[in-house]
């Protein structure tokens, strides 16, 4: 009997590494076929949130300034005049004076969701119809804004997303956060996308037409939401509209600065998903190869054979994660620490269970059942 259930855990983690290669293969060969559109595309408003001066603002703000793109505006937002991005984004508009870039400060409060109510704030001084969202610390080649909006043109697309790769900027902490993008969260979305369950959207990259936007109700319907990103697709969706995986990944460039910092923001991650989708959330514990091995070897197995299954899952993982590292051009320092990075996301994982406080932006939020947010206290 022991035999039987070591056998069944190795049969389910296993075939999640191989489904999950195998997904981001199929991935890879679309998005080398891809290529950017020729020809002017529609005007486009970009919008960027900005929130504190993080390490290479000024260098993800210039790639969305510098787009090979026809018409765009590029929209800052900040909330308070005192905010450490201001002196950057002013810096960008003396730099590239031809370039259309609007600066919103607006301190106006509609929810407790602070990035959604910059967003609010900012939609206003959005001149076209075409609204592409990204978050701060993405960075982007000249052709993004060309491959993004382009699904948009069929009128049954509602809603354009992206996938992001990790690099980090330097430290220990910060390329392990980048190994759990690159080698769990990456290939988890993209199995979730071959078996359309997924239907992430993502804060990377959201485009999507205004009249679309205001048909769901504006940003004010996910005022409340700590996964707005999340929610705004399944409300788009929810209007019979498609929602579309770009070609394109964007690059996130990852700066944690300590143990702290990294357990602090993946938690947040986690015990979001959890209480959005508690089923799904549960299942994902499948992907955590090398530790359900190592502790369904301890539970079922015996001996040096048994243990050497521990090896054997530590071994794909490896192969798993070069190739995936190949075929999406990931970064490949540090994948000698991918056992330390599975021990402490599975940490991550058990952790999510024990509360439904996140801390983000220094400001404490309980998560409801559904990921609706309030501050803690209220």
């Amino acid at each position: 009997m022991n035999s039987l259930c070591l056998a069944l855990v190795l049969i389910v983690v296993w075939g999640y590494l191989a489904g999950a290669t195998l997904a981001t293969l199929r991935f890879a060969r679309r998005t080398r076929g891809a290529a950017a559109p020729t020809g002017a595309g529609p005007p486009v408003s970009v919008l960027k949130p900005l929130h504190g001066a993080e390490p290479g603002l000024y260098q993800n703000l210039r790639s969305f300034a510098d787009q090979d793109y026809p018409d765009f505006q590029l929209v800052l937002g900040v909330r308070n005049r005192a905010d450490d991005a201001v002196p950057i984004a002013r810096a960008l508009i003396a730099k590239r004076p031809r370039r259309d870039i609007a600066l919103v400060i607006d301190p106006s409060v509609g929810g407790s969701n602070l990035k959604v109510a910059n967003l609010e704030n900012m939609l206003p001084a959005a001149r076209h119809e075409l609204i592409v969202l990204a978050d701060s610390d993405m960075r982007v080649t000249p052709d993004y804004l060309a491959i993004v909006t382009a699904p948009l043109a069929d009128p049954a697309t509602g809603i354009v997303t992206c996938l992001y790769k990790a690099v980090p900027t330097g430290g220990p902490w910060s390329r392990l956060a980048a190994l759990h993008i690159n080698f769990g969260f990456l290939p988890g979305a993209l199995v979730g996308d071959a078996i359309t369950v997924g239907h992430g959207c993502f804060g990377a990259t959201i485009a999507l037409r205004r009249e679309v936007l205001e048909r769901i109700g504006g940003f004010a319907r996910i005022r409340d939401e700590l996964a707005d990103d999340y929610r705004m697709g399944q409300a788009v969706r929810e209007l019979g509209l498609k929602t579309v995986l770009s070609s394109y990944i964007v690059e996130n460039r990852v700066s944690e600065s300590s143990l702290a910092s990294l357990w602090r923001h993946e938690l947040r991650w986690a015990r979001t998903s959890r209480m959005m989708a508690p089923a799904g959330f549960a299942g994902s514990v499948v992907t955590h190869t090398a530790m359900l091995t190592a502790l369904a070897v301890a539970a079922f197995g015996s001996g040096v054979v048994a243990w050497g299954f521990v090896l054997i899952s530590l071994g794909l993982r490896w192969i798993s994660a070069l190739a995936i590292a190949r075929w999406l051009g990931l970064p490949r320092g540090g994948l000698w620490l991918l056992p330390v990075r599975d021990a402490l996301s599975f940490a991550v994982f058990l952790g999510s269970f024990c509360g439904r406080s996140v801390l983000w932006r220094d400001q404490l939020f309980r998560v409801e059942p559904g990921g609706r947010m309030s501050v803690e206290g209220d």
